[in-house]
């Protein structure tokens, strides 16, 4: 031990191990100076330490270092979380170490301080701690079975010679606690990995596997199955055979090799895998066999249905159905079935249908069955002729049928042989098949639908009526009067359509207004005037849609402007027997667009105290198309308007009438050179007839 201190003046310090040359009272005591320490094990280092009266314990430590300053082990990251200081502050320094590991071996010191400026110990030599690990040795890894081997568990530094011993081969623990394990007769039990480890420490060593030879036991055969091989299985046969060296596998069925290693895989197995397989296990000290049978059973396969007869049945004979099939094991029970029906109608390999008659046509098949399954067989037809039974038509429709639609009619019949089906509409055959298509119905396919469905033993009428429904159309507006209207006159409107179903709502509307003015087929205007001039359309609808008319214009003309009655006045007072040509003032702004003609009737007689009746009248045009017309406001605003005045006397009332129609013809000519429309001349005998523009 060594003492460091600060000595004052004049004076020398001896410095022995645990010796303070003043006094002998400074010292650090360790139980052991070496230790041998297992890996992972904890190392406890028992210690006492002793110091003069008068001073006071202020720090104590654990180090690696015997430097005038050490570093504490506690600040140690390595250290840090695995030592524990077991002392105190008085005369106990044990210190403990957890999880020793190889780097921990070492030389480890214990210093102390006191509240004296020169009282500082360091416990010099300090304990060494040596870690090791344990090894199992041996004289060889191979032994032949019955001879005898010694195992030792070694270490790095010498353990305490009071340490127990503990043995394991593989994971169960043997009851030897020595150093050396001794094994005087080897057997192949004995064979595995042996590990040591000493009684109080967690360490083992490393396994030091111990290998006994021998030849082959009797092989075992294993099969994955629970005894029961089913066809379409996998099988796995594993053979096992006690041996060393491992033996060598071969596989053969009967006495053909069909594989080898412990394990013989056989996947979706079928009856003929049935028979014995043979293991073989061979090493170099020698060989064995031992054998297996599989019995690989399968539900009934190649399910057959067959009928006695030659094929014709006539009502009244007598049938026997019969069902044959494989199996392993046997089937047990058979069943008859017609298709189309859940319950079974006759039961047993062999099955016999008395007094057979058509009801019982139709399809037969069998059922085979054992504990492992059924099989189906396919259907035999057991056919017996006869007629078309009444068609049954069907419509894809809902029942509704809108023009543009499109309609299948579909016609089964119940016939042997089938019936051929052939389609008409009333007497017109129209297609053949069991399916009618009509695509983009029209109301001209309304009416009756027959299908007629024929063998060679006889055939069979049914008939559908398809009532194709359309919304209006040819929807068109008349008016009662003759072409001419007189204010004050009653006027009847009337609309006419096609539809399917019939129209159950008219509506009139005048052009430029959105609510209707009138409802009715008929709709009838009382004491017509000039204010209610204008277009008219009528608007026809049922529960498929709607559709309006073509406008018709109802229209008055007012009287003659001033300048007319001022020239035409002149003309009837002078009597004047030829046409007068007038020039009339432009007028910019017409209240009638139309191409509608105003008429004047005066007396055809310039006599005194003659009557003037101004009667008007009203001219009826159909308006169609009036895109197409020449808008009023396309006209030249400075066209001139003329009138033309014709006087008739009896005296010459035939050439005043061919030169009237000659004019017309002129006028007429005129009209159609300018575009215009052309103009309907009204004639009366009584009255002279102006024509104006």
């Amino acid at each position: 031990m060594s003492i460091i201190m600060t000595p004052p003046p004049l004076i020398f310090l001896l410095i022995v191990h645990g010796v303070y040359s003043a006094d002998d009272d400074w010292s650090v005591t360790y139980s052991s100076s070496h230790i041998c320490a297992l890996k992972n094990s904890t190392v406890t280092i028992n210690c006492t330490y002793k110091y003069p009266t008068g001073h006071h314990i202020t720090e104590v430590f654990w180090t690696k270092s015997n430097s005038p300053d050490p570093p504490k082990l506690c600040n140690d990251s390595k250290y840090r979380e695995r030592i524990q200081y077991l002392g105190d502050k008085q005369h106990d320094c044990s210190v403990r170490l957890t999880d020793v590991r190889h780097t921990d071996s070492h030389e480890y010191y214990f210093r102390f301080i006191t509240d004296k400026p020169y009282g500082k110990w360091i416990g010099n030599p300090g304990v060494t701690v040596n870690v090791t690990d344990l090894q199992v040795e041996s004289e060889g890894e191979t032994v032949m079975e019955g001879h005898s081997v010694t195992l030792t568990c070694k270490s790095r530094c010498s353990l305490t010679d009071t340490s127990t011993f503990i043995w394991f081969r593989n994971t169960q623990t043997l009851n030897d606690t020595n150093k050396k394990l001794i094994l005087p007769s080897v057997r192949r039990e004995n064979a595995g990995d042996y590990r040591c480890a000493v009684q109080g420490h967690k360490l083992t060593s490393p396994p030091r596997r111990l290998n006994v030879i021998y030849p082959p036991d009797d092989p075992v055969i294993s099969i994955s199955s629970s005894g029961v091989i089913v066809e379409g299985d996998s099988v796995t046969l594993t053979c096992s055979s006690e041996s060393n060296p491992p033996a060598n596998i071969s596989w053969f069925k009967e006495e053909t090799s069909v594989g080898s290693g412990n394990i013989f895989r056989i996947s979706n197995i079928r009856s003929d895998h049935s028979g014995e397989f043979k293991c073989k296990a061979r090493n170099k000290r020698g060989h064995k066999y031992s054998a297996v049978t599989l019995n690989v059973l399968h539900p009934p396969r190649n399910v057959s249905a067959s009928i006695s007869s030659s094929g014709v049945i006539v009502e009244g004979d007598s049938v026997t159905l019969t069902c044959s099939s494989e199996s392993n094991p046997p089937v047990h029970n058979y069943s008859w079935f017609k298709e189309n029906q859940t319950s079974s109608v006759g039961s047993g390999q062999t099955s016999s249908i008395s007094n057979f008659n058509s009801s019982l046509s139709g399809w037969f098949y069998c059922v085979a069955e054992n504990e492992l399954g059924e099989k189906y067989s396919e259907s035999v037809t057991l056919n017996v002729l006869h007629p078309p039974d009444d068609p049954v038509i069907s419509i894809s429709s809902s029942g509704v049928i809108v023009e543009g639609d499109s309609v299948t009619l579909t016609c089964s019949s119940e016939s042997n042989p089938p019936a051929n089906i052939s389609w008409f509409k009333e007497e017109t055959s129209v297609g053949s098949g069991n399916i009618f298509r009509i695509s983009n119905i029209r109301s001209d396919h309304s009416g009756e639908y027959k299908c007629k469905a024929r063998n060679k033993h006889g055939h069979k009428h049914s008939a559908v009526t398809l009532n194709v429904l359309y919304p209006p159309r040819n929807v068109s507006a008349s008016i009662s009067s003759s072409g001419v209207i007189v204010e004050g006159d009653s006027v009847n409107l009337t609309c006419s359509s096609e539809s399917n179903p019939p129209v159950h709502n008219y509506s009139w509307f005048k052009e430029n207004q959105t609510s209707s003015v009138g409802s009715g087929q008929t709709f009838s205007i009382s004491n017509f005037n000039s204010s209610l001039s204008g277009w008219f359309y009528c608007v026809a609808q049922n529960k498929v849609g709607s559709q309006r008319s073509d406008d018709v214009s109802l229209s008055v003309k007012g009287q003659a402007s001033g300048t007319l009655s001022v020239v035409l006045f002149a003309v009837i007072i002078c009597g004047c027997p030829v046409c007068v040509f007038i020039v009339f003032m432009r007028r910019r702004n017409r209240d009638d667009r139309t191409s509608n003609i105003g008429l004047k009737k005066v007396p055809r007689r310039c006599s005194s105290g003659a009557q003037y009746d101004d009667v008007q009248y009203a001219s009826v045009t159909t308006k169609h198309l009036r895109e197409n017309q020449t808008s009023p406001e396309s006209r030249d605003p400075e066209e001139v308007q003329y009138a033309t005045v014709q006087h008739h006397r009896n005296i010459d009332m035939r050439r005043s009438e061919e030169t009237e129609n000659q004019y017309d013809n002129n006028t007429n000519h005129q009209h159609d050179a300018a575009g215009r429309s052309t103009v309907e001349m009204m004639e009366d005998k009584s009255v002279i007839y102006s024509s104006l523009r």
